[in-house]
């Protein structure tokens, strides 16, 4: 079985209008690459941020939806959003190529500080079950968000319950996982990028899970907190953007028939 993604290393800013014209043309360079879904970084939409404009964000929503639809490119979007039950969710929103929308995942282990009680981005965002997504028939796909996939120990006041092994045990065969990393140019932001790195090519192979990945390209002029690209199901890139700036990748997945993920013991 073949699927062919995509993923835009963009510029992610709090002006919305900004946000929505780079998702498009995302959109449309993934509708020439042939690409079925596009995946771009955590708050590529409303702006990484809580204080957005929630009415805004809501008609951006409405546009780039149907502009991906008239494309026939479906998407693993990244934005905050405020749902019917007035709550805000850091989401990972998909929608097939004919615009169905399928869900949303939240960030799950959402970035605090170790202090008690916590405080940060914890404190602003709302918290889903964790589920997984048909994609196609024979194929489930997932999300995860930043720091749901390597639970940093600096930011991250919760245990790791290991989402990605969690997404595997659920049956997901591809996680789509938008990032949205701070970096400074230091060595401590060079460092950041090889955990992150390290996370990634391992929890793929221990969960037997491709991983799609894409970060927030701001700014233009610092390498990202993490790399962007696809990594196969035992640890290596399959595709890997440039490290710095506005980056386009598109890469075609094949995934073998009839595999068993792995039988994981989780703790609770």
């Amino acid at each position: 079985m073949k699927i062919r993604v995509a993923g835009m290393q963009m510029p992610v800013s709090t002006d919305i209008r900004r946000n929505v014209e780079s998702i498009c043309e995302a959109i449309e360079r993934a509708a020439q690459e042939r690409a079925e879904i596009l995946l771009t970084p955590e708050g590529s939409l409303s702006g990484y941020r809580h204080d957005f404009d929630a009415g805004e964000a809501k008609e951006a929503l409405e546009r780039v939806t149907a502009f991906a639809r008239r494309h026939a490119v479906g998407l693993a979007l990244g934005t905050c959003f405020v749902e019917e039950d007035g709550k805000c969710y850091n989401q990972v929103r998909f929608y097939q190529p004919s615009g169905e929308y399928l869900g949303f995942h939240s960030k799950t282990l959402t970035c605090g500080s170790l202090d008690t009680p916590p405080r940060g981005e914890i404190e602003h965002y709302t918290v889903s079950a964790l589920r997984v997504f048909p994609w196609r028939p024979g194929l489930t796909i997932g999300g995860l968000i930043c720091n749901d996939m390597w639970a940093n120990p600096q930011c991250t006041p919760m245990p790791d319950i290991h989402l990605s092994q969690r997404l595997s045990a659920m049956g997901a065969r591809i996680i789509f996982h938008a990032v949205n990393g701070g970096r400074d140019g230091s060595e401590w932001s060079e460092l950041t990028w090889r955990y992150h790195e390290s996370n990634l090519r391992m929890r793929a192979r221990a969960g037997n899970v491709w991983i799609v990945t894409v970060d927030n390209a701001a700014p233009v002029n610092l390498p990202c907190s993490a790399p962007s690209g696809v990594i196969n199901n035992e640890g290596a890139w399959s595709c890997r953007a440039d490290a710095k700036g506005p980056q386009f990748f598109a890469c075609t997945i094949e995934l073998a028939e009839n595999v068993r993920q792995p039988a994981v013991t989780l703790p609770t």
